[in-house]
């Protein structure tokens, strides 16, 4: 049997991994995908810690399900914001898109 520490220690690496693109690209899909990143790494510990501490309830895979059925919504709202700003603006640089300024 694998330890946990060895999830939680991929879940801490895949969430750097993420926490880097988000700060790191300028580009709106790199952050988006590097938001991904990181609720890939919470569906990692959410199942880690359902199998270690409490493998006959379900409550870590609903608690998984819930959490990607929320990233796929977050994802196409996301991709259907930085459709209609490419669309006004011809750019998905995070830094040039400000829609305060008209």
């Amino acid at each position: 049997m694998i330890p946990i520490s060895w999830y939680l220690i991929l879940a801490a690496a895949l969430f750097c991994i993420g926490l880097f693109g988000v700060l790191a690209r300028k580009n709106v899909i790199g952050i988006l995908m590097g938001i991904e990143l990181m609720l890939n790494a919470v569906n990692i510990n959410l199942i880690a810690f359902w199998r270690y501490i409490t493998p006959t309830k379900m409550n870590g895979q609903v608690f998984t399900i819930i959490v990607i059925a929320a990233a796929a919504a977050a994802v196409a709202v996301g991709l259907a914001m930085i459709i209609s700003v490419y669309r006004r603006k011809d750019t998905v640089i995070a830094d040039e898109v400000n829609q305060l300024k008209g």
